[in-house]
């Protein structure tokens, strides 16, 4: 009996995981990466509270998207893959309103880390869901 609920519970894993797959696909862009740390002159008096209310911890694989890109799918807790590091990054803080086409990585306290990082291009790949086809 145990041996069919295992086989059982491994087929329907295998269907989750398919029906995953199909809802979500991965949109690569370039942007400007700049990095920032969670320290009041940098972004506000409450340095661990992002724009959309989340708390930074530094050692946390976490960015901060412009506003424009919102609209492209980066919206809250988006998975990203940047170009150069390990990991998936989430969309946990959103930019101030004059930048466009850009990403601030979150690099905890670590302010000789994220003025070694500087400003760079680089190509981004973000996870965005896809809506279904509805059929007439």
């Amino acid at each position: 009996m145990s041996k069919k609920i295992f086989i059982v519970a491994i087929i329907l894993l295998i269907i989750s995981c398919k029906k995953e797959e199909n809802i979500f696909e991965w949109e690569t862009i370039e942007v400007t990466a700049t990095a920032y740390n969670s320290l009041a002159y940098q972004t506000s008096s409450n340095p661990h509270i992002t724009a959309f209310g989340d708390s930074l911890k530094p050692g946390l694989k976490y960015i901060a998207v412009s506003r424009d890109l919102l609209s492209l799918g980066l919206k809250h807790n988006t998975q990203v893959k940047i170009e150069g590091f390990d990991g998936i990054y989430l969309v946990k803080d959103k930019m101030n309103k004059r930048w466009k086409n850009r990403i601030d990585i979150y690099m905890g306290t670590d302010v000789k880390a994220a003025k070694k990082w500087g400003r760079q291009k680089v190509t981004i790949t973000y996870r965005v869901e896809v809506k279904p086809e509805i059929k007439d």
